[in-house]
């Protein structure tokens, strides 16, 4: 029997839903795209159930969470309930939710000895010279905490500039954090992509000519990057240790060494892919079957037998 593989997507027309569609269907899946936003959730003991347009679901065995910053509260509670009904994921809805706030993310990280810019969060107007104190030296780039592809992140380039956007995201009343700005990086960062225990590809990140800002939605440029041990092993262990088994890791190079910068749980393809020359999504399918359990059936003598999964 094939194994049935469900999608968290909320557009199947994507590059990257479209390659792991690809990629599952190779590999002898059944695949479904679902759009969180369309599931209706029964919540009862030993009776969960899930409903899409209406329709019941049958069992999946293995759910990707494809899953963007605006829907994460829908998108995490409906990959909660595959997981309570017995889904493999590769990534928990209690992981995506770590790695989504950027403030609990450093907490943990820098709680197990990984290296990031120096970071200061605080509520009270009355502390924002304690909070710059603690940064340091100006420049500082302010940042929301639960911002996405490089959106709400300033760089102030002296304290007068620091005070004013904090002044202006207290005004809308964000949660921001004030962090070091690593000035030897040059707009320069590493998305290093980490599948299960190692990582399948990286790539180095140019900023748009007048942005300190490396994403590729905000015009950077990318080209293969070759990772030194140090910068995949800080890759590896911060996607273990927010239980991400597929995560993009990225890197600043410094003069103290790789510093932690963001984790995401939900990595695009589509510009790694290209730089690297990497079958990324085939990589994924294989990583997440390798989480199914093998089936065990009756043959018809009667026999228990084990199913192994499809082959690669």
């Amino acid at each position: 029997m094939p194994t049935k593989l469900t999608l968290l997507s909320r557009n199947p027309a994507l590059y990257s839903s479209q390659r792991l569609v690809e990629a599952a269907r190779e590999r002898g899946c059944t695949v479904r795209v679902i759009d969180p936003l369309r599931c209706a959730l029964k919540v009862a003991p030993g009776a969960f159930e899930v409903r899409y347009k209406g329709r019941p679901l049958p069992r999946q065995d293995v759910v990707i969470p494809r899953i963007g910053h605006s829907v994460t509260f829908h998108g995490t509670t409906v990959l909660r309930q595959f997981e309570l009904m017995g889904a493999a994921t590769p990534s928990s809805a209690d992981a995506i939710l770590r790695a989504r706030d950027k403030l609990r993310c450093h907490q943990l990280l820098a709680a197990e000895g990984i290296d990031l810019p120096v970071t200061a969060f605080g509520d009270s107007p009355d502390d924002t010279p304690a909070l710059l104190d603690m940064v340091g030296p100006a420049p500082h780039v302010v940042k929301l905490n639960e911002g996405t592809q490089g959106s709400g992140v300033v760089l102030a380039r002296d304290l007068a500039a620091s005070r004013s956007v904090i002044e202006a995201f207290r005004g809308l009343y964000a949660n921001f954090l004030v962090q070091e700005f690593i000035g030897e990086a040059k707009g320069i960062d590493l998305r290093c992509f980490v599948v299960g225990d190692r990582v399948v590809a990286a790539m180095q990140r140019h900023a748009a000519p007048g942005d300190f800002r490396a994403n590729l939605h905000r015009g950077g440029r990318a080209a293969l990057a070759d990772l030194d041990e140090a910068e995949a092993a800080v890759a590896v262990k911060a996607a273990r240790l927010l239980g991400l088994g597929v995560a993009g890791v990225d890197l600043l190079r410094s003069r103290r060494g790789p510093l932690l910068l963001e984790v995401n749980s939900s990595p695009g393809l589509e510009g790694i892919e290209a730089a690297s020359g990497v079958d990324i999504a085939g990589a994924i399918i294989d990583y997440v079957l390798s989480l199914v359990p093998p089936r065990v059936s009756r043959s018809r003598r009667g026999r228990r037998v084990n199913q192994s999964l499809p082959a690669d």
